[in-house]
């Protein structure tokens, strides 16, 4: 995406949601200065254009990325893609959409009473969430990791392999509906006629965070989604 300086950072932020998170990182503000010129912003903010042009560029080309077919992907590969990829984007966004529910509820709160419940609820998935990763990456993980490489697996504290999967795939459902009373109380994601640029942003982003959440996937399809090929992979042994 090629960026002209003279767009005024909201212009940029609604041709490329994408670039909110660059803004974010480098202390641009994008809502209620949104007004100014890429220009005016990076001044403001103290940082080079050339640093937030190419922070930008470099977004474009991560999410230009084409998903591969993991089901062809070997176990312990698909694991290490797994904490890396999805885990750090889980961990990451938690702070970055809970910061940005809170602007928003403190601005239309009083307005949009709904938005109490996507807060709750949030702060709900986000403990959920939290916990859940612990234990993939604690337990489950690590001796998916010895199968994908041959090496043998000893006995275990939770029995047949099946049983933690079981509670993984349980509490990404649980996830699920965590975000599915988000879209409910936010009417699918509608921005009311008074939402601003981080109201706008908000909803972007918890619909992008819905989308990283693995969903079920029929066995035997070529599979875009790396934990449910991973999980898919040690159900068929």
């Amino acid at each position: 995406m090629s960026v002209s300086t003279q767009k005024t950072v909201r212009e940029i932020v609604l041709e490329n949601p994408a670039a909110t998170r660059v803004f974010e990182k480098l202390g641009i503000d994008y809502c209620c200065g949104g007004q100014k010129s890429l220009e005016q912003a990076c001044a403001g903010a103290n940082v080079s254009i050339e640093q937030v042009l190419n922070a930008l560029e470099q977004g474009d080309a991560t999410a230009a990325l084409i998903e591969r077919d993991w089901s062809t992907v070997p176990l312990d590969e698909l694991v290490d893609h797994i904490i890396k990829k999805h885990h750090t984007y889980v961990r990451s966004e938690v702070p970055r959409l809970q910061a940005l529910i809170a602007k928003v509820v403190g601005v239309h709160g009083t307005n949009h009473p709904e938005l109490a419940s996507v807060q709750s609820a949030f702060a709900e998935l986000a403990n959920e969430l939290g916990a859940h990763l612990m234990k993939e990456e604690q337990i489950l993980f690590p001796y998916l990791k010895q199968m994908g490489n041959g090496k043998g697996c000893g006995p275990s504290c939770f029995g047949s392999v099946q049983n933690p999967i079981r509670v993984m795939m349980m509490e990404h459902d649980g996830a699920g509906e965590k975000l599915r009373e988000i879209r409910q109380a936010t009417n699918n994601y509608a921005l009311p006629a008074d939402a601003c640029v981080s109201y706008g942003t908000l909803f972007s982003a918890l619909q992008e965070y819905e989308q990283d959440l693995p969903p079920a996937h029929p066995p035997g399809e070529q599979c875009s989604v790396p934990t449910c090929a991973c999980y898919g992979k040690v159900t068929e042994r």
